[in-house]
């Protein structure tokens, strides 16, 4: 070995090109735009806002945990899997201090919706549903344009 090849002194952090020494890449959209925000918030945002117009003419419902989840969960015994449609949303009443909640699921109202508008009208149409339920109410009466296009 009389002419070694010294190798390049690593830098101090990682290397912040790819393999093709175009350099990194920057984001697609700046934070403050609705590209940025994932699939995950942009529903997220969605149940909010129905919220927000259910709260104007329901102050209680600010007594109410809304959530998101990604797919229904069937764990309990009396709980098994059948041929009838998967839910779009449930609820669960409040227990022993805990607050009554709300669940929108995420994923089967993705799967039945092509556009946003679609998509933030079927969501306000769960949102009335489950709250009527824990009101005691018919949706019509939470909401007076339930069920209208």
């Amino acid at each position: 070995m009389d002419n070694p090849v010294t190798p390049r002194a690593a830098g101090p952090g990682p290397r912040r090109r790819d393999r093709h020494g175009r350099g990194m890449r920057g984001p697609i959209a700046p934070p403050q735009v609705p590209l940025a925000a994932s699939r995950a918030e942009g529903f997220a945002d969605l149940v909010q806002d129905s919220v927000e117009r259910l709260e104007r003419r329901w102050p209680q419902l600010a007594d109410i945990d809304f959530l998101v989840i990604g797919v229904p969960r069937l764990d309990g015994p009396r709980e098994a899997w059948n041929d009838e449609a998967v839910p779009l949303g449930g609820t669960i009443p409040s227990q022993e201090g805990l607050r009554a909640r709300v669940i929108v699921y995420r994923r089967p109202v993705e799967i039945r919706t092509k556009g946003r508008d679609e998509r933030a009208a079927l969501v306000h149409e769960i949102v009335v549903e489950q709250v009527a339920e824990l009101l005691g109410l018919t949706p019509e009466t939470v909401d007076p344009r339930y069920g209208e296009d």
